[in-house]
């Protein structure tokens, strides 16, 4: 099957569920299986033999990263309804107790699987001359060079611990990974009860002398066991366990709260203190010191989970070597567009000649960071407005707004202080943003600030025109390197007014009386979305061509998703591309025929959110409409948050994201997953010699429709061909 024909095949069969009632809640799956379907997928691109060797131990270790966060926030939800005696049914039908029973054993049985891919990879890995040895396979010139490592770089650092009454049970926070022991004293058998916290600070996999071309490590733990004799001197070690913590990991903040600043402070460091969620060890830990610990941790049996094998494997991302990259993926460098070339790198320049849409990573997010230089460095230019949801702890782009502050032109950020796990980093970056003399705002107490979008003032003549960026992505330049993303850079005038009417919004609280284009959450994104399908479906009854094609991480608002299902029983074909949590169920008779759902896994992270409505016409035609957006289709983002959703004019952009975008996701096979109506995913079968269209691949060999510059567009590949 060529990318071609698998993106104009017919939709499969339906399945007739009968037990399955079309408006009880059996028509929705259940959020957090879905989420342990996705990092499946994940997990099993850590088996997929045409990944290199140490990209799928990366996999392996994103997998482990994946799950270690959805209990510190989704399971540690679920725990307090359940234990605060909450029985409300989820939209699936499902209570707190019930999901988490169904989470606990998905859960076991992905990490035993996770162990054994560990082992499979570590054989793979030692015969490419990479090890990872245990204490006993070490040589004498490897314990004299640990010896030195040990009291140099580790020894300094450690704090071994009695567990008696004279010494309190130490705290071990979130992700915190200790050694528990039983040692003897030597001279009169005493008995003592010890914890060795194993500092974050100091590398999991200590590198041993190797040859030229071989790798060798011998992980923290082995080495803190072999030097237990110098961390208890008279005593000798009896036997011990590994185990980890993770915590309760969401944020309360006081609604009230006057300094938002100061409360996300004392917040954060109720986090760290949070209940423990989950309690990993090794395998043959002794009842009484297990018993010791589950006490003084308040975990019950069914919090704790013994693992044959590693406990913290999400430290695996240590040995994805850069010294190997004969066992990564092959080096890729993003293209500067040959638009901004055209203009001697002005990108305001190439932007005043038309909208221009960048495709990351394969179009490269330094763009964006030069949009921003740019306006600073620029005389012309009055006022800068940012908003930043993640940014890295270095951020070019928060050191381009403290230039223009300190220049003394007027500069505002939003920085969203709730973006989870970035709090404190957020704090950090809107204080340097004060320092510089820029306007920091923090937008709503209730609502976080997901859009994507940058402003840039510039005085042209006796007009100000505006510069507008709208992303699908973080202003963030490391995670621009593996995320999929959309950077949809405009001066239009009615694009301008909307963003700056959106910060007006978040900075004033007044909501915009009349947006141009835009459509925001929470008030007029949800809404315009069910119109948009609606009409698809008043096209299907009318006799006309009716196509939705969307692409996002997350699928799951419920109003949403029965108009999806509306829309197919009218006889709008529907073709989503959902990477993470889909609660449809898609191709299941007389609900969901005519909707068929994919997820693409593979070498970038896909996290684009775009809808493109045939609007009578079909797809793809140059009448259809086209949007890209900030948001997933879910409560959080279309209830809860301030997100965009933009409409795309221009026709070359449009094309660019039909024809080329969406049509190569759609015609992907080599990374695809494909869902069926038990909410489960399958790759689809690949005949041996037949050739698997991979979109990632395609994105890295060709350039994109807008950023073109005088050569034009007509060598470009297409998937498909836009109608007349």
């Amino acid at each position: 099957m060529t990318h071609a024909d698998f993106l104009d095949a017919d939709f499969p069969e339906p399945t007739d569920l009968p037990d399955l009632e079309a408006d009880g809640p059996g028509r929705f799956f259940n959020r957090e299986l879905s989420w342990l379907g996705f990092n499946w997928r994940v997990l099993e691109e850590a088996e997929n033999p045409r990944v290199p060797l140490l990209e799928r131990l990366r996999f392996l270790s994103i997998s482990a990263t994946n799950l270690d966060e959805f209990y510190t926030v989704r399971v540690a939800g679920l725990r307090e309804l359940a234990m605060a005696g909450n029985t409300t049914p989820a939209a699936d039908g499902l209570s707190p107790t019930e999901q988490l029973s169904l989470i606990d054993k998905n859960a076991r049985t992905l990490m035993e699987t996770q162990q054994q891919v560990l082992v499979a990879l570590l054989a793979e890995m030692n015969a490419e001359k990479i090890e990872v040895l245990k204490r006993d396979g070490l040589t004498e010139a490897d314990k004299e060079h640990l010896e030195e490592v040990f009291l140099s770089q580790v020894f300094a650092v450690l704090s071994p611990l009695a567990i008696d009454p004279a010494h309190p049970f130490p705290f071990i926070p979130n992700t915190g990974y200790a050694l528990a022991l039983e040692l003897e004293r030597e001279r009169d058998k005493r008995p003592l009860k010890a914890l060795l916290p194993i500092p974050a600070q100091i590398e999991r996999f200590v590198p041993l002398p190797a040859e030229p071309g071989t790798h060798r490590f011998l992980p923290l733990e082995e080495l803190l066991v072999m030097k237990i004799a110098q961390l208890f001197p008279g005593y000798k070690l009896k036997t011990y366990f590994e185990f980890r913590v993770l915590r309760d990991s969401d944020l309360e903040v006081e609604e009230e709260a006057e300094d938002l600043v100061r409360e996300f402070e004392v917040a954060l460091k109720r986090r760290r203190r949070g209940e423990v969620v989950r309690l990993t060890h090794s395998a043959g830990a002794p009842p009484l010191l297990m018993a010791v610990i589950m006490e003084q941790l308040g975990v019950d049996l069914e919090e704790v989970i013994e693992l044959n094998g590693m406990v913290g494997m999400s430290d695996l991302k240590e040995l994805v070597l850069d010294a190997r990259p004969d066992l990564l993926w092959p080096n890729f460098t993003p293209r500067v567009p040959e638009r901004v070339t055209d203009h001697e790198g002005d990108l305001l320049a190439a932007i005043r000649q038309k909208d221009m849409l960048l495709h990351h990573p394969y179009e490269t997010f330094d763009m964006v960071i030069r949009f921003l230089q740019q306006a600073a460095r620029d005389p012309k230019v009055v006022a800068i407005k940012q908003t930043l949801y993640r940014t890295s702890r270095d951020s070019p782009i928060v050191e381009a707004l403290c230039e223009a502050a300190e220049d003394g032109k007027s500069v505002t950020a939003l920085v969203e202080l709730k973006a989870r796990f970035d709090e404190a980093a957020n704090i950090r970056q809107s204080r340097r943003l004060e320092r510089a003399g820029a306007h920091v705002v923090y937008g709503f107490l209730d609502l976080k600030t997901h859009a994507k979008i940058s402003t840039v003032v510039r005085r042209e003549g006796n007009q100000l025109v505006t510069y507008t960026h709208y992303g699908t992505g973080n202003y963030h330049p490391i995670t621009a390197r593996i995320y999929t993303d959309l950077s949809f850079f405009t001066c239009d005038t009615e694009l301008g007014r909307d963003a700056t009417k959106v910060f007006n919004y978040l900075s004033g609280y007044a909501q915009p009386e009349k947006l141009d284009n835009l459509a925001i959450s929470p008030t007029t994104l949800k809404p315009r979305l069910l119109e948009l399908i609606a009409a698809e479906a008043e096209h299907a009854r009318a006799g006309k061509p009716a196509v939705i094609w969307a692409k996002m991480n997350s699928l799951i608002d419920s109003e949403v998703i029965d108009a999806l299902y509306a829309a197919s029983a009218a006889g709008v074909k529907i073709s989503l591309v959902i990477r993470g949590i889909c609660g449809l169920r898609p191709g299941v008779k007389g609900l969901s025929e005519n909707i068929r759902v994919k997820s693409i896994v593979g070498r970038f992270l896909e996290h684009s959110r775009i809808v493109c409505f045939g609007n009578g016409a079909g797809l793809p035609h140059k009448k259809a409409r086209v949007f890209i957006s900030s948001a997933d289709w879910m409560g959080r983002n279309l209830n809860r948050r301030v997100e965009t959703l933009v409409e795309i004019q221009n026709n070359t952009v449009k094309a660019q994201i039909v024809s080329q975008i969406m049509a190569a996701n759609l015609a992907d096979v080599a990374q695809s997953w494909v869902m069926g109506p038990d909410g489960t995913f399958e790759r689809p079968k690949i005949e041996e010699g037949i050739f698997a269209f991979n979109c990632h691949r395609f994105f890295m060999e060709n350039p994109s429709l807008s950023g073109r510059g005088s050569a034009g567009a007509s060598d470009v590949p297409k998937l498909t061909h836009t109608e007349d």
